[in-house]
């Protein structure tokens, strides 16, 4: 067989960083899969395809999504106990490839938790993964849309004060890619599922990511994009 080329370095520079949760920065799929492969099959539905729409979503978007047909307020019920019972099960919540060292790289550096779950998942699942817990962070009570709405982009690039052009969001699923693409922010793919959704760089996880700064102070990231 040929050998593998490596892809050649990709350099952006940006303002501030909006980062999503799962999938970007902790690996949670376990207990995604879990949970949501057992309320498919409550509802007759296909787990397969509830596990390819349920990434990046607010709970209650992929319900509405699957059962078009019923009351938004069942959803919302049955949304907030998905998240209790999310919140509850860690087995299996481990960081992705990278984000300590990534995390520990941005400390100084404006950036924001961007994130579907509720606070208290997204406290659970950081803890849980051992990684810092931005200052900033919105989560699924910040916003009245769930992604693919831009609205959580937007509210991120706001509380730092950053023109959203000057962000560059790192997500992992195709609502949170297509959400920072419509708030016109470039977006950095993270890991295998990125790629189907044409981000502008796509990275295999965050060891391929390299932060420094610029002699302004801008945020430069050299990525060594997936091959």
């Amino acid at each position: 067989m040929p050998a593998t080329t490596a892809a050649s370095p990709v350099v952006l520079t940006a303002k501030a960083l909006l980062l999503d949760m799962d999938g970007t920065l902790v690996d949670s799929d376990a207990v995604v899969e879990r949970c949501w492969r057992e309320w498919a099959v409550t509802q007759g539905l296909d787990p397969e395809a509830a596990l390819r729409v349920v990434h990046g979503r607010q709970g209650h978007a992929t319900m509405a999504l699957l059962l078009p047909d019923r009351p938004m307020e069942v959803n919302h019920a049955e949304n907030a106990a998905m998240l209790a019972r999310e919140t509850a099960d860690t087995e299996g919540v481990v960081p992705v490839g990278g984000a300590a060292e990534f995390m520990k790289a941005i400390a100084g550096l404006p950036h924001a938790l961007v994130t579907s779950a509720d606070a208290a998942l997204a406290a659970t699942r950081m803890a849980a993964a051992d990684l810092p817990m931005p200052g900033i962070r919105i989560t699924a009570e910040s916003v009245a849309a769930s992604k693919p709405d831009p609205e959580g982009f937007l509210k991120g690039a706001a509380e730092l004060g950053v023109d959203p052009a000057d962000c560059i969001v790192f997500e992992d699923s195709g609502a949170g890619i297509a959400a920072g693409r419509a708030a016109g922010m470039r977006v950095i793919g993270v890991g295998p599922r990125a790629a189907e959704h044409a981000p502008t760089v796509q990275v295999p996880d965050l060891t391929a990511v390299r932060v420094s700064t610029t002699p302004d102070g801008s945020i430069r990231l050299t990525l060594t994009p997936s091959p």
